[in-house]
């Protein structure tokens, strides 16, 4: 694979200290740069709990220039716009940006590991990459609803994709001023929120990056929020479910299914063909009983929302008219910060309440909130009477703004662009048959032959939204690197499962993660008619 030192490094000009300090000041369209100053090495460290694996992992960085910054709104009502770019005394000649997460607000340092990465694989910045990120044009504030900011048009807007463009440029031009060129190749990669950024920049941005992958992404953001909205009203009274019978569905869908490609490894292989096999109401409580040990109806009618499409009544960006629902497998995978199954993202540990309280499930915190701040602009709505209809020209708008779905890439393509997506199959935060619906849209839009050419889709059984319950740890990078700039297409990847163990990293098996079949296109919901597929290691 191509790395960090198959060409040679380019170093800061001259002094490497002067050159950092000098950045600092007034820049052009707006731009402010804040400080710059040289970074001394860190070493890895491990922290004993964060809301996802990678996220515990704060690898060992060289010596570099930290330069933050910030660009200045155009509305005096509007938060800046800040950033931080990092510039290795040694660069590879590329440059990677992050993306974000849930609705930013968090300043984006580029200092972490990236999605999907190995955790024993050298940073990106310790590559030589050029790294940088931004909290995409507002912050977030303890004891106020994540959305506040969407109050403001341009807060929004720099939030939907101007921050991302802007914060690009920038770092091109600090990039001119440090080391006397633009950088040969840059590379964008974002998980969830960040994936929808980073679908964003290939189809509003087409000639901005040479490879970008979108992993687990936010791609129908407005459905999303519906979607997740009407689970959370589902479960409001009786519908709620408890930890003991999300166990009991979950081992419910292992009985049915984990056999299916003959190994019992408590992974379900085929999800697709899962979700049309598992049927809840099995678990239905027989007359006079009740308890932990069987579901009730309302219980099953929460469970089957959840599954079902969410349609509109009226046709968002791009055609798209519904959101696909949820699958199966992973359900009572064990909840921490934004890690986990049903209790982290759709149910939490209480019913769900107006206003969301902390102990909600974070889709109806999301969604509840996207609700009021987003679609009706009304902080005191109360989310149950909402209808989009009512609100029809907000929400038509929202969607051109937010909404990733344009399958057309062509102008991407025609810039030697290579993207790659990447689905978790057990994922509750957001459907991955949103994602799978659009690369199938790609294809039908585009050609198979022609979306091969440039684009890929992989798919994780077993895995939740941020890496947890199976193995999903690749070198997204490396790969992109080889694909863009020697030609080499990725085919099947081997993929590791790790344990942390400060200071090191215990590998203890490999799977493959595997392409997503050619199957036919789907106009709404997944594939429910397609049959298994596996790619054995």
């Amino acid at each position: 694979m191509a790395t960090a030192s198959s060409a040679p490094a380019t170093p800061l000009q001259g002094d490497a200290a002067k050159t950092c300090s000098g950045l600092a000041g007034d820049a052009p369209d707006a731009v402010r740069i804040d400080s710059a100053a040289m970074q001394a090495p860190t070493p890895l460290s491990i922290a004993e709990r964060a809301g996802s694996p990678a996220a515990r992992v704060a690898p060992a960085n060289p010596a570099f220039c930290k330069v933050l910054g910030h660009i200045e709104p155009i509305d005096p009502k509007a938060p800046p716009i800040k950033f931080e770019v990092n510039l290795p005394t040694d660069w590879n000649g590329r440059s990677l940006q992050y993306g974000g997460g849930g609705f930013n607000g968090v300043l984006i340092t580029g200092l972490a590991l990236p999605p999907a990465y190995p955790f024993n694989k050298p940073s990106p910045l310790a590559r030589g990459f050029v790294t940088y990120g931004t909290d995409s044009g507002h912050e977030a504030k303890p004891g106020e609803p994540p959305q506040t900011f969407a109050l403001n048009d341009e807060a929004f807007e720099n939030f939907a994709h101007k921050a991302y463009k802007k914060v690009r440029d920038a770092a091109v031009a600090l990039v001119v001023r440090a080391y006397g060129k633009k950088p040969d190749k840059m590379y964008f990669m974002g998980s969830s929120e960040g994936g929808r950024e980073a679908l964003t920049m290939a189809q509003r941005y087409p000639e901005d990056f040479d490879g970008i992958l979108a992993r687990v992404p936010v791609i129908n953001w407005v459905g999303l929020q519906h979607a997740g909205t009407r689970s959370g009203l589902v479960t409001m009274g009786d519908g709620w479910i408890n930890p003991a019978q999300i166990k009991l569905v979950a081992d419910a869908v292992l009985k049915a299914c984990d056999k299916a490609d003959g190994i019992e490894d408590s992974i379900i292989e085929n999800p697709v063909g899962c979700r049309a096999t598992f049927r809840p109401d099995t678990l239905r409580c027989a007359e006079g009983q009740h308890g932990d040990q069987c579901l009730t109806d309302a219980q099953i009618k929460a469970i089957d929302t959840l599954h079902a499409r969410y349609a509109f009544p009226f046709p968002l960006a791009n055609g798209v008219d519904d959101y696909p629902g949820w699958g199966v497998s992973g359900e009572n995978t064990p909840p921490f910060a934004s890690a986990g199954g049903w209790v982290s993202w759709w149910l939490g540990t209480t019913a769900p309440t107006q206003p969301p309280g902390q102990t909600n499930g974070i889709a109806w915190i999301f969604g509840a909130g996207g609700t009021q701040y987003v679609f009706a602009r009304d902080p005191k709505l109360d989310v149950a009477k909402y209808k989009p209809e009512d609100h029809k020209q907000r929400v038509l708008e929202v969607s051109q703004l937010m909404d990733s779905t344009n399958p057309n890439l062509t102008a991407f393509n025609d810039h030697g662009g290579k993207l790659i997506i990447l689905e978790h199959m057990s994922d509750y935060a957001q459907s991955p048959f949103a994602g799978i619906r659009y690369f199938e849209n790609m294809q039908f839009s585009l050609g198979k032959e022609e979306t091969a050419a440039f684009a890929r889709l992989y798919t994780a059984p077993g895995v939740d939204h941020v890496g947890s319950g199976a193995p999903a740890n690749v070198d997204m990078l490396s790969v992109l690197v080889d694909w863009v700039e020697s030609g080499k297409a990725p085919g099947d990847l081997e993929v590791v499962e790790q344990k942390i163990e400060a200071p090191a990293f215990a590998t203890t098996r490999a799977l493959p993660l595997c392409q997503w079949p050619a199957w036919p296109h789907y106009k709404s919901g997944p594939a429910e008619a397609a049959s298994s597929f596996s790619c054995a290691p």
